[in-house]
């Protein structure tokens, strides 16, 4: 199978937000200020299309299969997540809503945010070219730690992230909730 990864573009919203709904859950209701999924949605592919927010285009690249939209990765340096997110606190509160969202990066490191795959492409082994892009984006850019955060019950996703080299270095909390922050040292 070939996979080709790029960078995305402003009108692939509509494919990648369902994506980055499905691997972060609660998190995209915290960060809309929505509860209605069609809501949150529509506030995500706005995110997506967007210059200036953690899941806007410029961060979040794409695993194509013949064309079709078969995952998504999301990933940034941890020193761009405290603009990124006053921006998007920012627009929040113009729209009436206080926010608060916690850092999920420290700022020496770059941070996996997202890694998805559409239900009908699982098991094909796009999630591991995902996570071998990532690699090769923060070898390239001379970066020494990718991290991210697994909530502590995902106890599948911890054993595939430490196969794939990631180590619990710390835990940390997201819109109070437990997780493991893991990161691995990228030569």
């Amino acid at each position: 199978m070939n996979v080709i990864i790029r960078q995305a573009r402003p009108e692939d919203a509509e494919k990648v937000a369902p994506l980055i709904i499905n691997a972060i859950g609660d998190i995209a209701n915290h960060m809309t200020a929505q509860k209605e999924p069609e809501a949150v949605l529509e506030k995500v592919e706005d995110m997506i299309r967007g210059e200036h927010t953690r899941h806007s285009y410029h961060y979040t690249y794409t695993a194509l299969v013949n064309g079709d939209i078969a995952g998504a990765l999301v990933i940034y340096h941890g020193n761009q997540a405290d603009a990124l997110d006053r921006y998007l606190i920012k627009q929040l509160k113009k729209q009436g809503h206080e926010r608060t969202i916690e850092p999920e990066a420290h700022t020496d490191e770059w941070y996996i945010d997202t890694v998805s795959v559409d239900p009908a492409y699982q098991g094909q082994g796009i999630g591991s070219k995902l996570f071998e892009f990532a690699e090769t984006l923060v070898s390239s850019q001379k970066g020494a730690k990718l991290s991210l955060n697994v909530d502590i019950g995902k106890k599948g996703a911890i054993r595939l992230y430490k196969r794939l080299g990631y180590s619990v270095s710390e835990p940390w909390t997201i819109i109070g909730e437990p997780f493991h922050h893991m990161v691995k040292v990228i030569s």
